[in-house]
This record gives structure tokens, sequence and C-alpha cells, in this order.
């Protein structure tokens, strides 16, 4: 427990001030961060980062990660869609050339990595571009969710909710999740007035709540498959990135498409 506190409180202490004072400098930590998720996210499937499909895969996250804010410094028009059809077509090529070295599952695995982690971090910087208050809205989420789900099931917790994935959570750890994040962001909408209605925060939460607990459902998910109990060991006590941002990485994209078509 020592350790779990100590390594997040040295994380809060180096992420929170890049998120405080955003653009270059927290748009550099988030791709560090994205890199970390891909290396680990490659390593649970036996792919090598630096390899040839594990380098076309990083040149597509650093792509797909490339912010809106930077647009008028690209003097070429390719959208990133182009770009991700391009890796493809070289992946698969490469499947040739290696003599199935790496296979089409291999591929797929790459690619569907490059875009889950590109994308998913890819609106974290825009979002944080947005409004610092989105970003904290967003990471609050997802922490009253965690809270709530852990102290709740852990208290009354009685019904499994996915046992082939998480045998932990629970159905009541669930709604317990959502509770907490409610009151969170009722008592967030109070202190900052960040959104246009209280019935519109109400609703959002709930959806990303629910959001969330799929993301670290998801990653439970593909571990499982994968027969890893962490996705790394950066973060002592806590696991890798991807299990840490596992959620943010479901919650942040859904935060923007709804803040954009609301």
């Amino acid at each position: 427990m020592k350790q779990r506190i100590l390594t997040a409180v040295i994380a809060a202490a180096v992420f929170l001030p890049l998120v405080m004072i955003g653009g270059l400098p927290f748009t550099i930590l988030v791709y560090a961060m994205s890199i970390l998720a891909l290396f680990e996210l490659l390593r649970m499937k036996g792919l090598q980062l630096l390899s040839v499909p594990g380098i076309i895969t990083l040149i597509l996250l650093g792509i797909l990660l490339y912010p809106s804010r930077y647009r008028e410094l690209v003097t070429f028009e390719v959208s990133k869609g182009e770009v991700l059809f391009l890796a493809v077509l070289l992946l698969l090529a490469y499947t040739v050339l290696s003599k199935n070295i790496i296979s089409f599952d291999g591929v797929a695995f790459a690619v569907l990595t490059a875009i889950y982690i590109g994308f998913g971090f890819y609106y974290f910087i825009e979002i944080r571009d947005m409004g610092l208050s989105y970003v904290f809205f967003a990471i609050g989420i997802v922490w009253s969710t965690d809270s709530g789900a852990y102290f709740i099931g852990k208290a009354f917790g009685k019904r499994k909710l996915w046992p082939e994935i998480s045998p932990n959570k629970t159905i009541e750890g669930f709604w317990g999740g959502i509770s907490m994040a409610v009151i969170f962001a009722l008592i967030y909408q109070m202190a900052t007035d960040f959104l246009h209605s209280y019935l519109f925060v109400f609703m959002i939460t709930i959806l990303l709540s629910i959001v969330g607990q799929i993301g670290d459902l998801a990653e439970s998910a593909f571990k499982r498959h994968y027969h890893v109990k962490d996705s790394g060991r950066i973060l002592p006590g806590h696991g890798g990135v991807l299990d840490r941002f596992d959620s943010l990485l479901f919650v942040v994209p859904f935060l923007y498409f709804l803040l954009v078509l609301f």
C-alpha cells in the first residue's frame, strides 16, 4: 500500500502540472504515455516495438496523435484515414516479405492497437485544448467511479458483474461507481458552472461512468486473454500506463463527441 501511495503521489506531481500547463508540454507527455501504452499492448501479443511492424505501428500512432492545433504546419493534404490505410498495406506486404513471421492476425492486432491508443489519447489532447475544466471533469468521473465501485462493491457487493472477465467486480459496485460519479459531477458543476445545465451534467455523467467501466472491463478482457496480470510495471503498485488510463481512453473520446454535438 505504501508503494502504491508513493507512486500515485509522484505520478500526480508530474502529471497534474503538465495538464495545467497544457500546450506542447502536455502534448509531449501524452505522446510519451501513448508510446508506453503501445509497447505494453504489443508485448502482450509477443510483438516487438523495435521491429518492422512495431516501427510502422509506432509511426502510425504518432500520426494519429497529431493535434488539430498544429494542422496548419502540415503542407500536404493527407488525412489520418489515408495514412491508416497505407499502414495496413505496408503491414500486409510485410506478412509476405517475412513469410508470415507476422500473420494477418498480428497485422489486425497492431492496427487496432494504434487506433485504440492513438485516437484515445488524441482526444485527451483535444479535450485539454477545449479547456482545463473538461480534463478535470473526465479525470474526476473516472476516479470517482473507480472509488465508488471499489468501496460500495467491497461493502455490499454480492452479485458478480462479469466473472469471466473480472471476477472481483460486482453489480452493486457498478451502480456504486455511477452514484459516486454523479455526486462528484454535481458538486463539480456547482463549483465551476462549466456546462450549461445540471440535467446535461447528470445525463452525460451516467453515460461516461458506464463507458469508463466498460473501458476498464475491455482492458481486463485482453489481459485475461493474453494471461497477464498487469499491462506493465512502470508504475509500481499500479501496473502499467494502460492499467491507469484504460477508462480514460473510453471516457475522453465520448466526452469530446458529446461536447461537440451538444
